[in-house]
Order: structure tokens, then sequence, then C-alpha cells
């Protein structure tokens, strides 16, 4: 359905010769989520099938079998094969598929974009879901294996949860390193413990007929057990989001020969274990393993658990950054915690947010079971999203007929469409938690854009054209000139730049030298160095310089014009920095509703300043402020 637009590797994947260490990276960080659905996904689909009077025998067979035909088209046919194809100079997510989709949507932009904006919105309320959930359900383990640690159940899953976040520093690669070879022992587990009981029992092979699945989703209560098999998919989403971390061809890899498999082989055994034996029905994961080995089983099964958090912990603070690149998101503090890799960020704000979510999720729901009711509406919300934009991009970007589009795309579609219809149900018993966080992130993105494009427009309403004033310059009795280089930031090319004109207003003179340099995000992921830098000479000492950067880059202005010192004639250091900040007041006739003037308000009080942001030193920089009426 979608092609990438070079035959060359893309940067991320040219960047990592190295392909061992990026196999056992992703391995750690990106198949966290996915891989460890099996401790609960089974159980709760079972649970759920034979609530609704489906005879047992054929409930576990039908359940299996919807299980492994979900893995099979959602994940490997739909993400691995297509999805993962429509990535934007080897990033993947949200963000990076709106950017490439928007140049091709035409007239139906201003609907897209919400819809876009909306499955990133929903990313966040699964990233908030997946570790309460995955890490709940791995230290419940010892409660079966001894029942009187019941109690101890929450505390130690927020104590294992708190221990996540505060590592989140390190930088994903880190984590990944670290994680990576208790991932191969997890899915080597999966794998180990699927097989045994398969081959104790290996009728349960036919469940790999789809019509078993079919049966069941045809019978009265079968679509209520949808909605829980859908939690045997989540985490297909992250391997799209968190492909700009490790690259193609390392996820498609470990995903084929490692991930896969192991999935496969676990489902199918718990399934043989549920048919010969009615008791393991309370929670067949950990009645794979014999009771000598429970209590490591529970203690790799929590480790496993950590690394799910983490993919999409990684996956949320990748996509914020591209947000924040993009322009539809508020500055933020972003660290890059990779010489290697651009793709790896980390946001401390967004970091701390997701663990006290995190935290109250535990607190409220206090179980796994609990928490499932609540889990898999955003998950699917996200996928659907994902598959409009995907069919948008294949057809309107890369040429694709739609004879060819429409099929793939439909199959995706209803295939998303069903999961989202059968999770409805979830919404009075928890859904409606990731469904509010979604919309309130999609409210502060759509307010952002709005608030901003008014607040620039108001801005400019006064401001003299760049061409008129320099030509009076040259005018007798002009303004008196200093020695010096000032920097002026600027968004607007062809106007003086308001913190110029109150520079002139209040002290009267200017530099001999000037600089109005605009720092521009791209809707790709890295510029190349050569391509980065723009000089425009203006005259009358004047000069325009554009600075380009990649949503996936930290746009460090400093550095990038030390890099051109001679082409720019001064050196940046020494410059004297004018920097505008524009302070929004209420209007007498407002362009937004009063409760948004005031979030936008809050927002741009909130957000990270020009000079932090694009690491200009404080020493050297003016700020002139100014107040615009929304």
């Amino acid at each position: 359905m979608a092609r990438s637009t070079t035959g060359h590797p893309s940067p991320t994947q040219a960047a990592h010769p190295a392909m061992r260490a990026m196999l056992l990276g992703a391995l750690g960080v990106v198949f966290g989520d996915i891989g460890t659905s099996p401790i609960y996904a089974f159980r709760e689909s079972l649970r759920t099938a034979t609530g609704q009077g489906i005879p047992a025998d054929e409930a576990i067979l039908g359940t299996v079998s919807l299980i492994l035909w979900s893995v099979t088209l959602v994940v490997a046919v739909k993400y691995v094969v297509f999805v993962m194809r429509a990535d934007n100079d080897g990033e993947g997510g949200t963000m990076a598929l709106l950017s490439l989709a928007l140049p091709a949507a035409g007239r139906f932009r201003p609907i897209l974009l919400p819809i876009g904006l909306a499955g990133a919105a929903l990313f966040f309320g699964d990233a908030m879901i997946t570790p309460a959930i995955s890490v709940l359900s791995a230290v419940e383990g010892a409660a079966v294996a001894a029942p009187a640690l019941q109690p101890y159940v929450v505390p130690s899953a927020l104590a294992v949860l708190a221990a996540l976040f505060l590592i989140q520093s390190r930088g994903s690669g880190g984590v990944g390193r670290l994680f990576g070879p208790i991932m191969a022992a997890w899915f080597l587990t999966l794998a180990g413990t699927g097989l045994w009981h398969v081959l104790d029992h290996p009728g349960i092979l036919a469940a790999i007929d789809p019509r078993h699945a079919l049966r069941v989703v045809g019978t009265g209560g079968g679509f209520a057990a949808l909605g829980s098999v859908f939690l045997a998919v989540t985490g297909g989403e992250a391997l799209y989001a968190d492909m700009g971390h490790f690259g193609r061809p390392a996820i498609r890899l470990d995903w084929f020969s490692i991930v896969m498999p192991a999935l496969v082989l676990n489902y199918l055994g718990q399934g043989a274990l549920a048919l010969t034996d009615p008791d393991s029905l309370a929670d067949p994961f950990f009645h794979l393993f014999p009771a000598f080995l429970l209590f490591p089983a529970v203690g790799l099964a929590t480790a496993a658990t950590v690394i799910a958090s983490q993919a999409v912990i990684s996956g949320a603070f990748a996509l914020v950054q591209q947000a924040i690149q993009l322009g539809v998101l508020p500055r933020l503090e972003v660290r890059q915690t990779s010489e290697e890799s651009a793709g790896q960020v980390y946001v401390p704000q967004i970091n701390w947010l997701l663990a006290l979510a995190v935290f109250g999720l535990v607190l409220g729901f206090r179980s796994s079971e609990a928490l499932a009711n609540a889990y898999g509406i955003a998950v699917a919300g996200d996928m659907l999203v994902t598959t409009i934009l995907v069919a948008l991009v294949a057809h309107a970007r890369w040429g694709f007929r739609l004879a060819w589009v429409l099929p793939v795309a439909g199959l995706f579609f209803a295939l998303d469409l069903g999961f989202v219809a059968a999770n409805l149900h979830k919404i009075p018993d928890g859904g409606w938690f990731p469904l509010v966080t979604a919309a309130i992130a999609l409210t502060l993105l759509l307010t952002w854009i709005r608030g901003r494009a008014i607040l620039l427009e108001h801005r400019d309403e006064d401001t003299a054209e760049l061409p008129r004033f320099l030509e009076g310059l040259a005018s007798a009795g002009a303004v008196a000139r200093v020695p010096g280089t000032a920097i002026y930031l600027t968004t607007r090319q062809g106007l003086v730049p308001g913190a110029l004109a109150l520079n002139l207003k209040h002290n009267g003179v200017l530099h001999e030298r000037i600089v109005l340099l605009t720092v521009k995000g791209e809707r790709v992921p890295r510029i190349p160095d050569a391509e980065r830098l723009q000089i425009e000479p203006l005259g009358h000492g004047f000069c325009r310089v554009l600075l380009r950067f990649g949503f996936a880059e930290r746009p460090s202005v400093l550095p990038a014009l030390e890099q051109c010192r001679e082409a720019l004639g001064f050196d940046p250091a020494t410059a004297s920095w004018f920097l505008g900040r524009e302070v929004p007041v209420p209007s007498m006739r407002p362009d937004l509703p009063a409760w948004q003037e005031r979030l936008f308000a809050f927002l741009t009080r909130n957000a990270v300043g020009a000079t932090d942001y694009f690491g200009i030193p404080v020493s050297r920089v003016v700020e002139l402020g100014t107040r615009v009426e929304m």
C-alpha cells in the first residue's frame, strides 16, 4: 500500500552499521508492549468469550484463533509489512505520517489535521495505560504462587513503575542495551513454555484454522470477545512510533525471527493448557510454569513488563518532539540522549506527567483485570487514524492507483473499525479514561495551533514592511548605527521583526550589522548540514539567514551558525541576540472563546523560552516584550 520514496537506506538506518547492537536494542525497547500481552490477553479474552455463553472448548479454540489471526493481520501484515514502509526519512509515528499526508491532502487539509492530531492524542492515552496494566499483570503472578502476597501487589507495582520513570533520562538507547538481554530471555521463555504445552496437546493446532475465529465472532456474544482479543495487538502501534530509534530493518528482523514465533507458540500453549486443565483458566499464563519455576517466572515477567512500558514511553517522547518541531505543541525541554540517533530523546515534563497518570491508574483500578476494561479503545482509534493517513499517502503522494489502495486500505479499515466497535462497551467501565485524556490532549493541540496563528497575525498588523524600512536607512537623518552585530529572531521574512522595532523605538540606534534569523522546522526528520543554512544579503548592513531543522532534530542554533562563521563574516558567539516575547491579553473583540484565551495564555506562559530551546547564550540575550490582544 505504501512504498519508500527512495531506494537508499534512511539516515537512521545508515547511521547504525552495528546491526547486532540495533537488533538487541530494538528487542529491548520496541517489543516490550506487545511481548507482554500474553500475560493477560488470552485470560481476558477467554473470560469474555465464556461469559457470553460460548461452550468452553469452542471458546478456547476460537479465542486462540482470533488472537493468532489478529496478530498476523494487524501487526505483521498491516504495521510491519505496510505501515512501516511509510517512513519519513526513517522516522515513524503519527506525527511523521501526518507530515507526509498533509501536503497531499489538498482541500481536505482542514479535516485531515484534526484527524491526525486525534490519532496522536489517542496514543497518549495508550502510553498512560500500558505501564499500569503491564506491570500489575506481572506482579499479580506472585499472588498466584502465594495468595498471602495479594496485599503487596499494588505497592510493589508502584515501586517498579517509580524505578522505570526515574531511569528515563538515560535515554532509550541505554535502556535498550540494558533491557535487550532480558527481553531475549523473555521471548525464549514464551516460546519454550508454549511449545512444551503444544507438544502435550497438539490438538490446539486446529486453532490455526480461521474458521474457529469466524465461528466465535459469528455467535451472539463473540463480538464482545473481540474487544478483549484486541489486547493481544496493543503495542503494534509502538513498533511504528519507535522506528526512528532503531530503524526499520532491525524491527522487521526481530519481529519475524523472534517475536512473532514466540507469541504464536505461547498463545497456542495457553490454549492447550486451558483444554486439558480447567483449573488453569483463572490465570493460564502463570499456570504454564511448574510450581518450582513460578517465582522466577514472576520476576522475569515483571522485568519484561517494565520494558513493555518503555516502548510506549519512548514513543511518546518521540511524538512530543516531532509535534514541537512541527509547531503544533508549545516548546518543551527536549534532551538528546544519543550521539548516534536523533530519534532518541527525553522530555522531562512528559515523563513526569505520564508517571503521575500511571500511578493514579494503578491506585484507582488496582488490578489488571479492571484495567483491561479501560484498555484498547484508544489504541484501536489510533490504528484507525493510521490506516486513513497511510492510504492517503499511498495514493496522493506516492501515486498508487485507487484500484490498488482501496482494497488493501479497506481491509485494514474494516478490521480497525471492528475493533473500535468491539471496544465501545468498555467506555462505562473505564474506557472513558483514555478517551478523556485524548480529548484533553487534542484540545491543547488545536488551541495552541489556533491561538498561535491569531497571535502572530495580530502582532504583525501594524508592522512595517522590511523593503520600505531598508530604503529609509539610506535617507538623510537615518537612525544612528553602533558597532557590533545584532541577531533578531523572526518568523516573517517580509516584515521588520517586532523586537527590532521595539529596540529602535526605545534606544534609537541600530547595530552596524543586523542578522534577521528565521529558524524553520521542516516536514522531514533531518536536514543535511550542507542544506541547513541560507544567507541572503539585504544591503545596509542587513542580511537574512534561514536555519532549517528536521522535526527529529534539536534546533541548536549557535552550533549551526558557528559552522558557517566564514560565510556569515562574524563570530556568532560575540553577537547580541534580541528576542521578542509576545504576551497574549484579552481583547474587547476576541477571536477565541474566553476559555481558549485563558488556556492559550497558560500554554504560552509555561512554554520553554526561545533562549533555552534554541541554546542561545543567556548572557548575550535581550528580551523585548509586547502585549498582543487576542
